[in-house]
């Protein structure tokens, strides 16, 4: 399947979603990586005008899994989240930021991906670590 018609399918998945809410959009994928973007605005703030931790930890999360599915045989497996641990670096009041999952560890049962949050800058907002697990479907 091509990039872009892998890019349109996860798109097509936040709608009714928490990722839909927080205009969460998939932007990039490789071989060893897929990028969501986020606009930071009040939609996303807490109440000093920065962008909220939680709607950065829903950034990290929402990419991290979606990976994963790059990785299972989806008519027998889904995949769900079972930890994630993530560093606020730096505040954040307008503009975008981008998360990019890297896989570290793809095991039968598990997968460990590394999310790395960035602005249109570059500049490094946090980084996370996500652990989800490969489930058979019944």
């Amino acid at each position: 399947m091509d990039k872009a018609t892998i890019l349109k399918a996860f798109n097509a998945r936040c709608k009714g979603t928490l990722m839909e809410t927080l205009d969460i959009e998939y932007v990039a994928v490789g071989d060893d990586f897929l990028t969501a973007k986020m606009p930071v605005n009040s939609n996303v703030h807490q109440p000093l005008g920065q962008l909220h931790g939680g709607a950065t930890a829903a950034l990290a999360e929402s990419v991290g899994s979606a990976a994963s599915n790059f990785f299972i045989d989806h008519k027998k497996q889904f995949v769900n989240g079972i930890q994630l641990s993530i560093n606020h670096i730096k505040s954040k009041k307008e503009g975008v930021v981008y998360a990019t999952a890297k896989n570290i560890h793809k095991g039968k049962t598990t997968h460990l991906w590394e999310v790395e949050v960035v602005d249109e800058n570059e500049n490094l907002i946090a980084i996370a670590k996500m652990t989800n697990i490969v489930l058979n479907k019944k």
